[in-house]
């Protein structure tokens, strides 16, 4: 048995699970080993220096899996923005069929994947960005709600209310990010009217992960409360693990005035993170994580968690909310 969805129809996955792309994250080792358990892997362009290190680790991951797989490709406001068009080239020249989109306007870079046949999935925390992103002619939304690691958006709204809003007024189908990392959190949200799950945080606590075990242990310990908001008053919110330096940003964001960028960027540096994920200091900087910590207790392969998730959500679907559907009659 199987869960057969718009998605796993739409990308050819046995499984309604998507690995989220993740920064430093989404290498051929973690997305590979996603779509060798019968979801759909992520790798993330931008972890990659060039757009020619995108190419190799491309063709890196095909060696790894042959089951689909996608490239995400997340539009980020910057002074000096990266090569974005060269970026796009290569996920078409490489013959990617899946595309998760994120940040800015993706219009440009969804007319280009379309016409070469890819299905573009865009990932927003709101449903006006979404009813924006159809008419811009995304084949997918992914609704990210704000119990997500990374940016929620700053309208605070949960996927509990986003995933219904969503289902009444979206006309392309969509699946449900931020807060998911198990089985009932899979039929919920298809019972909410998504066809399927994005999971980040939850597949960054993993075997095959590519960051030390270290800061896979510490997201065994943490729970629900050990996530931080920063930048608040940059109205660039991002959830982030709950540690030295996330506490040092908001102390300094609360100070008469507020704060401005320059204040906490020194704190903040991408370059810090992946450091994190390198030597295994969990305070070394900051890096992203959702409410979902409160749910994980192991660091099991990609593929016992998948299995494990769709049995669950099979199980829960078939046995719970079956079993309370009774003809009033033998009431």
């Amino acid at each position: 048995m199987v869960l057969k969805t718009k998605l796993t129809q739409l990308v050819g996955i046995k499984h309604p699970v998507v690995q989220g792309g993740m920064q430093w994250v989404g290498t051929a080792e973690l997305a590979s080993a996603v779509s060798n358990a019968g979801g759909l892997g992520i790798l993330t362009a931008l972890t990659q220096p060039t757009p020619e290190h995108l190419r190799q680790e491309i063709r890196r991951c095909r060696k790894m899996t042959n089951k689909p797989f996608g490239v995400n490709l997340t539009l980020l406001p910057a002074i000096t923005p990266p090569p974005y068009a060269e970026y796009a080239d290569v996920i078409v020249q490489e013959g990617i069929k899946v595309v998760e989109t994120a940040g800015n306007n993706p219009g440009d870079h969804i007319k280009k994947f379309k016409a070469n046949g890819i299905v573009v999935i865009h990932k927003c925390t709101s449903i006006r960005h979404a009813l924006s992103a159809q008419r811009l002619g995304v084949d997918m939304l992914s609704i990210d709600g704000f119990e997500c690691a990374g940016h929620p958006g700053e309208d605070d709204i949960t996927g509990l209310i986003l995933l219904p809003l969503a289902a009444k007024a979206l006309k392309v189908p969509f699946i449900a990010s931020g807060g998911f990392g198990d089985g009932t959190g899979l039929a919920a949200a298809l019972a909410l009217g998504a066809e399927g799950v994005n999971m980040g945080t939850r597949f960054l606590c993993t075997q095959e992960a590519p960051i030390h075990n270290n800061i896979k242990e510490q997201m065994v310990s943490a729970s629900e409360l050990d996530t931080s908001l920063i930048f608040r008053t940059l109205h660039n919110t991002a959830r982030v693990f709950r540690n030295k330096v996330a506490k040092e940003v908001v102390e300094i964001e609360r100070q008469p005035g507020g704060a401005e960028f320059s204040q906490v960027a020194p704190l903040v540096s991408g370059q810090r993170g992946k450091l994190v994920y390198e030597n295994g200091d969990s305070d070394h900087g900051i890096w992203s994580a959702g409410q979902i910590l409160g749910l994980i207790k192991d660091i099991p392969t990609c593929d016992v968690l998948v299995s494990r998730i769709v049995k669950e959500a099979e199980d829960t679907i078939r046995q719970r909310l079956n079993s309370m559907v009774v003809d009033d009659a033998k009431l």
